[in-house]
């Protein structure tokens, strides 16, 4: 399940990135990256208020550009947004000053003080710098709903039986992962409000 679930060992061995929310109550932190997209961020933004949802989207700087009116909706239904860079980069495979000018170039439309590295990769000069502004946001449950071959059973097996109160589960509004974040979005919502869980965004 490890494919779902970040190991318990690595937020000990990488400290002074948010993993998980301390929290002794039932409540989940519904996180989706990539967007805004003109179709899969307005139907999760439907789906979430159907189950009086909030939840946290990662935002990629163009994407915000190109849809700014579902941008503005998000901020206006009181979720959260965080920056997910500019271009969606990848930091294993981008220079500090790059990622850090490709960072600020977000911030100038992404008004937040979360931050989530695109495909969870960053160096830790990368991390150093950022750190001094943002809070780094990684997740604890991966959905993995982007996978074309995903075993969407298996994923909704590992979502239900690893959340637990304070998870951030990380979900896309993106056209890859349209397909199965169409049943495992509202699944989720369902199994875990039948829980008695609510739902809520980062930093609000």
């Amino acid at each position: 399940m490890y494919r779902f679930k970040v190991p318990d060992i690595l937020p000990t061995l990488l400290p002074g990135f948010l993993w998980r929310v301390d929290a002794n109550e039932p409540v989940l932190y519904l996180t989706f990256d990539d967007g805004p997209h003109h179709e899969m961020t307005p139907y999760v933004l439907d789906t979430l208020h159907q189950f009086n949802a909030k939840a946290t989207f990662f935002c990629v700087g163009e994407n915000v550009l190109k849809y700014a009116e579902i941008y503005q909706r998000i901020l206006a239904e009181n979720h959260s947004v965080g920056n997910h860079t500019f271009n969606h980069l990848n930091g294993w495979k981008t220079s500090l000053a790059k990622y850090l000018e490709n960072t600020s170039r977000a911030a100038e439309t992404i008004q937040s003080n979360l931050f989530r590295p695109p495909y969870g990769r960053i160096t830790p000069a990368q991390a150093h710098h950022l750190r001094e502004k943002y809070t780094l946001v990684m997740w604890d449950i991966l959905s993995r709903d982007y996978e074309h071959s995903l075993s969407l059973k298996k994923s909704l097996n590992a979502i239900k039986t690893y959340s637990r109160p304070g998870s951030l589960l990380v979900f896309h509004d993106s056209e890859k992962a349209a397909s199965n974040l169409k049943t495992l979005l509202p699944e989720t919502l369902t199994y875990f409000r039948d829980k008695g869980y609510r739902f809520d965004a980062l930093g609000v």
